[in-house]
């Protein structure tokens, strides 16, 4: 597995978050690995996709960096990229449990499926990133040493992956 390293904090968050959001739909192809990430997605609040719960995310994020009155426009555009992130995530997830049962899917079908949640997971990281982007450009050299901050220690919080 390729490590990423980063200058900035922007990246770690955008994918801790892309990550939960593909780990709480129960994305993984893998039979044991995807049960195991359901199940822990189903218990664990922190990967839910329900609304109440990306908004709870969005709201202690918005906290947690500090947003002034002045960047609520580029604070916005990150609320709205994780919620469309998070809406589309469901509706795979919806498309995905209604086309066939993931016992009844080929080993074919199942590789399809995973890249199809790999490319949304692509996808939103990029939504995600850019606009998270713009916000970081705006932010006061404080702000930017406590988003780097915030961003390493949501990051310390994820599972390592075993390598």
């Amino acid at each position: 597995m390729q490590k990423f390293t980063h200058t900035s904090g922007i990246a770690p968050l955008a994918m801790s978050l892309a990550v939960a959001a593909f780990l709480a739909a129960g994305t993984a192809a893998t039979p044991g690995f995807a049960q195991e990430k359901a199940k822990q997605a189903a218990t664990n609040p922190a990967t839910s996709m329900k609304p109440e719960t990306v908004d709870q995310r969005i709201a202690q994020l918005r906290r947690d960096l500090k947003i002034t009155q002045s960047q609520e426009s580029d604070w916005r555009a990150v609320a709205d990229a994780m919620k469309a992130n998070a809406d589309d995530m469901h509706k795979l997830v919806e498309q995905t449990r209604s086309e066939a049962p993931k016992a009844q899917r080929t080993a074919v079908e199942d590789l399809e499926t995973y890249r199809k949640f790999a490319q949304a997971h692509a996808d939103g990281l990029q939504k995600l990133t850019e606009a998270f982007t713009a916000l970081y450009n705006a932010m006061t050299p404080e702000q930017k040493a406590n988003a780097d901050q915030v961003f390493r220690n949501f990051e310390h919080q994820r599972p390592r992956s075993q390598s």
